[in-house]
């Protein structure tokens, strides 16, 4: 499984490998202090990559940024990774009436000047309102009924587990040797295969329903491809080395997008 040595390695959609100073150089989060927010889409990424590297809910992020199924984006494209808060101001404020910027929002021509000789009440400002998108509507669901069915993706010793720290490893680690089978632990569609995840070396991810994603790190060869359906059990991939230091399976379970311990969910050793 992968090992979650460090936040910034985590989902991206292709096959390409991105050097570590490539790895969204242009976003902080809120915080570390920067309001940095905008990512701009590099060849390859997906959405769930880039929701899965930051720790993020792949359905926020679509969200935030008026994308729907199935959340194609574009190389070039800028997409916000958090609630943009700047796009609020600039919905409720009043335009500028200084001559040297432009109002936000153009406003109607200005009324014929009044006869009265009394002063006028002030005119209110002209407010331009852009509704916000709706929050995209997710089923509850319950961990019993998310993990049915979830089984080991690959036989070895347990070598690392789960830590719920924000610095410490994300997933479990099995140690296996070069060239065994890498089962999906639960059926899905692939969302994610590639090596374009610094850390994670060649690297699998499955949707399983709205709510749940798994993802299998490390591997030495990839057998299954963006947009393919797998069942329990299915042979996904072989354990290799990439991306570490000796053949292993870096294994994680993210629940709306937040890192869960999967030994709650796969049936006891």
């Amino acid at each position: 499984m992968w090992k979650k040595r460090d936040l910034s390695r985590l989902f991206a959609g292709a096959s390409v490998l991105l050097p570590a100073a490539c790895v969204n150089t242009g976003y902080q989060s809120a915080g570390g202090g920067s309001p940095a927010s905008v990512y701009t889409i590099r060849q390859g990424e997906s959405l769930y990559a880039i929701a899965w590297r930051y720790g993020l809910d792949y359905k926020e992020v679509a969200n935030w940024n008026d994308i729907g199924p199935p959340y194609t984006i574009y190389p070039g494209q800028r997409i916000r990774l958090n609630p943009s808060t700047s796009v609020a101001r600039a919905e409720t404020a009043p335009a500028s009436t200084s001559r040297s910027s432009p109002a936000l929002f153009p406003s109607p021509s200005a009324p014929p000047p009044s006869v009265a000789r009394t002063s006028p009440a002030p005119a209110e400002p002209h407010l331009r309102t852009v509704p916000l998108p709706p929050p995209v509507a997710t089923p509850p669901t319950t961990a019993q009924t998310a993990s049915s069915g979830w089984r080991w993706p690959v036989q070895g010793e347990l070598i690392a587990r789960f830590t719920p720290d924000g610095n410490g490893s994300k997933g479990i680690d099995i140690a296996g040797r070069a060239g065994q089978r890498v089962q999906a632990a639960s059926g899905g569609e692939v969302v994610y295969s590639g090596g374009g995840l610094v850390g994670y070396g060649q690297l699998i991810i499955i949707k399983h329903d709205q709510n749940f994603l798994s993802a299998y790190a490390h591997n030495q060869a990839l057998l299954v491809k963006e947009g393919e359906q797998v069942a329990a059990g299915q042979t996904i991939a072989e354990l290799g080395s990439t991306g570490t230091v000796r053949p292993m399976l870096h294994f994680e379970i993210r629940e709306d997008g937040q890192p869960v311990d999967p030994l709650q969910y796969l049936p006891s050793l």
